[in-house]
């Protein structure tokens, strides 16, 4: 996993040290969904990185970094769906790999707890105290991949499920359920990055316009599309298409104003016009 070349690419980056630990994530991530490498909350609904952000306690920006490197190097592809896929997955599986993994993960792991107990030690903290924080420090990664994208911390105030999917119906026609499982989690995923429901409101309104009418279009006008890893790219769709135009000069006339120049020269040299 770390002996070849677009590794050592990875290496030279600034983020290396966050990105490589995305991969090692990804990796256990997909080994836990146990099908061939894709990685996805349950069988129809992909992680989003908003999701991956949550789940692996990384920044979302050093999460979108990490996915766009790995994307753009072939270590992972992304299909129509958003379903992330692990390439050449099995080379992952053989059970030398696994043992070299689970190697350099204990010999990072170790590496952690001297450091912490040298720090300790340096400031004559105790040595229990030494053997709790290290062994605390030394399984953080392990415990935030055992939990679940169910635990994320979503507001206590009932989420406006219904009002959006109403919204939703009003404007392209359709008959969606405000209680679908699939539907309430993409909606809380988005809330969960910080998006709003007038944000949701104006996704809807820009969609709607262009894909209403349009046969091949209009049946992605669904939670499932709208409310995705898109909606972020939409919504700019809607901000950019509604950014108010500057008010333009009045148009001139630029033959009047030649003309007038004309007879003002003329006046001024005495020259009589004909």
């Amino acid at each position: 996993m770390f002996d070849n070349e677009k590794v050592d690419f990875i290496e030279s980056l600034p983020e290396a040290d966050s990105i490589l630990i995305i991969w090692i994530k990804l990796l256990t991530l997909a080994g836990k969904c146990n099908m061939k490498g894709h990685i996805f909350l349950t069988e129809n609904i992909p992680y989003t990185d908003e999701m991956l952000a949550h789940k692996f306690r990384r920044p979302l920006s050093t999460v979108r970094l990490a996915l766009e490197t790995f994307n753009r190097l072939r270590m992972i592809e992304v299909d129509e769906n958003s379903v992330i896929q692990i390439c050449n997955w099995e080379k992952y599986q053989n059970i030398d790999g696994m043992e070299r993994i689970r190697e350099q993960n204990r010999i990072r792991k170790q590496k952690e707890r001297e450091k912490k107990k040298f720090l300790l030690e340096d400031s004559d903290m105790s040595r229990d105290v030494t053997e709790n924080v290290t062994r605390s420090h030394a399984t953080d990664i392990d415990k935030d991949i055992d939990k679940e994208i169910n635990n994320m911390p979503f507001s206590s105030s009932p989420l406006p499920y219904k009002e959006i999917i109403d919204y939703l119906n009003e404007k392209t026609g359709s008959k969606f359920r405000a209680g679908s499982e699939e539907t309430k989690r993409l909606i809380k995923a988005r809330f969960n990055a910080g998006f709003t429901l007038e944000d949701f409101k104006k996704v809807i309104d820009v969609k709607s316009s262009q894909w209403l009418n349009n046969k091949d279009m209009n049946k992605y006008l669904r939670p499932k599309t709208l409310f995705g890893t898109n909606f972020e790219g939409y919504l700019n769709e809607y901000e950019r298409d509604n950014k108010p135009t500057p008010p333009s000069e009045p148009s001139r006339n630029y033959q009047a104003e030649i003309e007038a120049a004309l007879q003002e020269d003329a006046k001024k040299w005495g020259i009589a016009n004909d």
